[in-house]
């Protein structure tokens, strides 16, 4: 699975000072730096390296100021990682490549050029403002098949909780919630996942669907 490889590649941009952060965006791996404004890092993972990575990191790279593209090792050494015209084109699009051994430990196979000229600004600051939003890190990078824990999720989870006792007003959840006050309205008046009923004017309650998202997420509680 490529979740398997996300935690070494994690690590591996943590320790060059990036907060990292998993399926951000459509993006298997976001990373930020520290700096106002912070630089931003994008990864792409796959079990091998192929054509369809290098057009996946093709794809996200005008969102990031650097984009790395990590695969598995081949147990022979014959992969892709040992072909120069593969390397060579990572350095030509402006790529860093990471190999991951089978004991996950990272090696370093091109190093990208500092900063690329930014290409979309739009689409750089959706990603900057999920990472920023995003409570820890929930998703492992590579993860399909699977509903991505994004910041929405996870503050319509935090507005259940506050119903699971029963019904609340808007200005309440507003006050149990100042970290997203001005967001609590729009979440229970779009009711996106079905979590939320009206209760009466004003006032919200907790439905069934609302209940069983708190028992699949209770990590989220």
């Amino acid at each position: 699975m490529e979740t398997a490889l996300y935690l070494p590649v994690k690590r591996f941009l943590e320790q060059l000072g990036f907060t990292v952060k998993g399926e951000i965006g459509g993006c298997d791996v976001v990373g930020l730096s520290n700096d106002d404004p912070p630089v931003v890092v994008v990864g792409e993972l796959k079990l091998a390296f192929n054509l369809e990575l290098l057009l996946q990191a093709v794809d996200r790279a005008a969102a990031a100021d650097e984009v790395w593209i990590a695969a598995r090792i081949s147990a022979r050494g014959k992969g892709r990682e040992s072909d120069a015209r593969y390397r060579n084109l990572c350095r030509r699009l402006g790529f860093g490549m990471l190999g991951v051994t089978d004991d996950n430990r990272v090696e370093l196979l091109v190093r990208p050029p500092a900063c690329l000229p930014r290409r979309s600004k739009q689409k750089r600051s959706r990603l900057v403002t999920e990472h920023q939003k995003r409570q820890g890190d929930p998703t492992a990078g590579g993860s399909t098949r699977t509903p991505i824990m994004t910041a929405y999720r996870q503050q319509a989870l935090a507005c259940a909780r506050s119903l699971a006792d029963g019904p609340l007003g808007l200005r309440e959840l507003r006050l149990q919630h100042p970290a997203f006050a001005r967001e609590v309205g729009r979440i229970l008046l779009a009711n996106v996942y079905g979590w939320f009923a009206r209760h009466q004017r004003g006032v919200y309650a907790l439905t069934a669907a609302g209940q069983a998202a708190l028992q699949r997420w209770p990590q989220q509680n």
